[in-house]
């Protein structure tokens, strides 16, 4: 009897239609892959191949150790389909510290990916627990993982970039004091990296310091660091540090006024927060004020009631 109802429950005959849609999809998706590769006539052969970036996404990340092939692929297709959201994705790889070696296509289809191999989970579980409706929010679940990936990179770009700016006022006043004190430049930023190496501030100012000893000039890998981030603060700081190197402006004094600047920004920004707490507190309070009275006076109102209604 227990054999028959089991066998008469329509949920193990749903789980295993959606895992053989799951398979038609994979494999129409792995067809379309190798049909993007395989036309694309103008592919990132140079970049692709790149030993060295190839190696080191390969020790960071096991989708693309053991799916290279598929991630290139969703790469193709993911550089026709969203060809506007890749320089966003590329600012915020940059910007959450990300390795270089990553380009936008791949990282979006290595969480593409990821949401595919956790579908047949996502499903199992919505059947279990819904029953057919589950069917739908397993799917459902799927693009949701993507998106929620890709919000958590913007977030996590966003905590850095704010980090990097909070720091930046002392790694200016660092070289200041270093320059002023009869330092080089590069002397001064090589105490100040070491200083700051175990912060992102200190992490980007590396990397400037690593392309000016590797032959860039200062405002080459000054501009790159601006353009690596991508923030209209770090933008107007190093804009105005390249403007002032261009015109013969010492950096010291340079460095001084942008550490100024940004503590001025900074205590701005503090000042908005707290105006605006003020108003979000607001309801909150009454709240807090109005349950406070309810607890005080409502035993008084109910023994009158209950008073009222014996007499």
């Amino acid at each position: 009897m227990f054999l028959a109802q089991s066998t008469s429950s329509p949920f193990p005959l749903l789980q295993v239609i959606a895992c053989l849609m799951l398979a038609i999809g994979l494999f129409v998706l792995a067809r379309a892959v190798q049909s993007a590769v395989a036309d694309d006539p103008d592919g990132d052969d140079t970049w692709r191949h790149d030993q060295l970036r190839i190696a080191e996404l390969r020790r960071r990340s096991l989708v693309y150790r053991f799916l290279q092939p598929l991630v290139v692929g969703l790469g193709q297709i993911n550089r026709r389909a969203f060809r506007d959201s890749l320089p966003g994705i590329l600012r915020d790889i940059h910007a959450a510290g990300l390795p270089r070696f990553w380009t936008p296509q791949e990282y979006l289809g290595t969480i593409q990916i990821l949401a595919v191999m956790l579908t047949p989970a996502y499903i199992y579980i919505g059947l279990d627990l819904a029953g057919p409706p589950g069917l739908l929010g397993g799917l459902i679940a799927g693009p949701a993982t993507v998106w929620l990936l890709r919000r958590r990179l913007a977030q996590k770009a966003a905590l850095r970039l704010f980090r990097i700016k909070q720091r930046l006022p002392f790694l200016l006043d660092l070289l200041t004091l270093l320059m002023e004190a009869g330092a080089t430049f590069l002397q001064s930023l090589e105490e100040s990296v070491a200083e700051f190496r175990d912060h992102p501030v200190g992490v980007e100012f590396g990397r400037v310091l690593s392309e000016i000893n590797m032959g860039k000039s200062r405002i080459g890998a000054l501009e790159a660091m601006r353009d690596r981030l991508d923030d209209p603060e770090v933008t107007s700081i190093i804009g105005s540090i390249i403007q002032g190197e261009t015109l013969g402006t010492p950096l010291a004094r340079l460095f001084r006024t942008q550490a100024d600047v940004l503590r001025i920004k900074r205590t701005q920004r503090a000042e908005t927060i707290a105006g605006e707490a003020g108003v979000k507190m607001l309801l909150p309070s009454v709240l807090v004020m109005a349950a406070t009275v309810l607890i005080i006076l409502g035993p008084f109102v109910l023994s009158f009631i209950y008073v009222d209604l014996m007499e």
